[in-house]
């Protein structure tokens, strides 16, 4: 029998991420009006041989931005180069992708929001002028230096709109919010990964996993292979209704795609604090879960669902939530 090391399975998860996601319009399955938009702005490019405008995507995790900027590289025919915003600490760090770019190319910065000022004002004359102003040496004797640049394009995906500085948000050429998907696209998004994955679903199956999978996705994918674990155990060639109910009921997913920490936040917020509101705060360290986590994986969900609702004083649970959670409703503002 052989076993896997921790090492190889996340390998193996990491190709099989790669795999899963788009490459062109024909993959890219869902947001039919940004796609229509994005398509003129690269024909036109293309048509007049310059390089495409800097872009920048913005919505919530898992909706598709990473995957959208690589179809956008391959529809202009260019190479992409990828990097995090966190892992670019100092100007010398954006010196040193940027001058390996090539004319054309893409370069992709998922979560911009987390860049330094140092970078950010490193980037300005680079996006704007293509050119980098480089200050050597100290004190007296130093010296500014200026590099022509590549004419590249830097597409930026972020999760926090707000947080990005008004400077940096003015230089890209067109700005793109991705949304939660519809129950229609998901279920064709679920059918195509089902061939990659050589795992066959009945129509049944497919919807089940579309309408649990929080309008997202990545979120599709991940309940996906965790159903081909599943299927394999059972050796189902085929998988049915019951074998998806049974998936769920491992995972803990319920009809509308709630997990286990989603309901303990909507729990927290009726029972601990009757109903809200609560301030955001408040509840991280009642849940122990990270203030940012609330706010960008299971708060935009719910709020999607109509179980939230934000206030100037907190955070309330709706008479939704109670009805969903099967938990008496005695607020007679919630009625």
């Amino acid at each position: 029998m052989i076993v896997k090391s921790e090492e190889a399975t996340k390998k193996e998860e990491e190709t099989l991420e790669r795999t899963l996601r788009p490459r062109s319009w024909q993959d890219y399955i869902g947001q039919e009006k940004l796609k229509a938009q994005l398509r003129v702005i690269i024909d036109a490019a293309k048509k007049r041989g310059d390089p495409l405008e800097h872009l920048l995507f913005y919505g919530n995790s898992g909706l598709g931005k990473t995957s959208l900027a690589l179809v956008v590289a391959h529809e202009m025919e260019v190479p992409i180069t990828s990097c995090s915003g966190a892992s670019l600490e100092r100007a010398g760090d954006v010196a040193s992708l940027l001058t390996n770019l090539q004319d054309g190319e893409v370069l992709f910065v998922d979560e911009c929001h987390r860049l330094s000022n140092q970078v950010l004002e490193t980037l300005y004359s680079a996006m704007e002028d293509y050119k980098l102003h480089l200050v050597l040496g100290k004190g007296p004797m130093a010296r500014t230096m200026e590099l022509a640049l590549p004419r590249f394009t830097l597409i930026g995906a972020t999760t926090k709109m707000a947080q990005l500085p008004s400077p940096f948000r003015s230089r890209f050429g067109a700005i793109f919010q991705l949304n939660f998907y519809e129950q229609k696209d998901i279920e064709k998004i679920v059918e195509r990964s089902c061939a990659i994955l050589q795992l066959r679903l009945t129509e049944q199956a497919r919807a089940a996993v579309a309408s649990r999978s929080r309008f997202t996705p990545r979120a599709a994918n991940r309940i996906l292979k965790r159903i081909r674990d599943v299927a394999t155990l059972e050796e189902a060639k085929l998988v049915d209704q019951a074998l998806t109910e049974r998936a769920f009921g491992f995972l803990g997913i319920d009809k509308l795609g709630l997990e286990s920490d989603d309901r303990k936040i909507l729990e927290a917020v009726i029972h601990k604090f009757s109903g809200g509101p609560v301030g955001i705060q408040t509840l991280a360290a009642t849940v122990a879960e990270e203030q940012e986590t609330i706010l960008d994986v299971y708060e935009p969900y719910l709020l999607q669902l109509g179980f939230l609702e934000r206030t100037p004083r907190g955070r309330i649970a709706t008479a939704l939530a109670y009805k969903h959670l099967g938990i008496p409703n005695s607020r007679k503002d919630l009625l």
